[in-house]
């Protein structure tokens, strides 16, 4: 199993990490899926989170603008499933590395990437998460302690990327041996 996750400090700085990883691993030919987030500036509150459906998009909002008195949660809960099923349906073992940006709130009480995560693991896909401190202990909880914990460095993302590469042994594939034959 190849799952790691990285935490950065600073607002915003594991999700440019983990565009720049996809972006840079794409580039050299390897197809990554998943989630990457690119947050947006406003001038009267919190930002616009949007997030890029890897490879190729779409890019959905992911935020709702609730007012700049209010305090609930901010996720658009429908869009980000909307962007799981994206994932879902286009993952496959031609798949290299499976990026979500945030194990979030959502993911820590069972919703969200949780189910693509498994998926991606059960078919011998390295994956990549962002994880906050407010959702550690949670993500932890789910990888049952398994997960690495990287560097918020780009050097350390791909240095394990290219172990976990080399790591995955593909099985030898034997034609059938039909009923007739035996």
């Amino acid at each position: 199993m190849h799952i790691a996750y990285t935490m950065a400090p600073g607002r915003g700085y594991t999700d440019l990490l983990l565009a720049r990883v996809a972006e840079r691993l794409e580039t050299q030919g390897y197809k990554c899926l998943g989630t990457v987030q690119t947050n947006t500036e406003r001038g009267d509150g919190p930002c616009d989170m949007d997030v890029k459906v890897l490879p190729d998009g779409p890019v959905l909002r992911i935020s709702q603008t609730l007012g700049p008195a209010s305090r609930g949660c901010r996720l658009d809960a429908a869009a980000l499933e909307t962007s799981v099923g994206l994932v879902a349906s286009t993952l496959d073992t031609s798949t290299d590395l499976v990026i979500i940006n945030k194990f979030g709130k959502h993911e820590a009480e069972g919703c969200g990437f949780r189910d693509v995560i498994a998926q991606a693991l059960s078919l011998d896909i390295p994956v990549l998460v962002g994880v906050n401190a407010l959702n550690h202990e949670a993500f932890q909880t789910f990888c049952d302690g398994a997960a690495t914990r990287l560097e918020p460095d780009i050097t350390s993302l791909h240095t394990w990327f290219d172990n976990a590469q080399k790591a995955i042994v593909t099985p030898i594939k034997r034609p059938a041996v039909s009923e007739t034959a035996a």
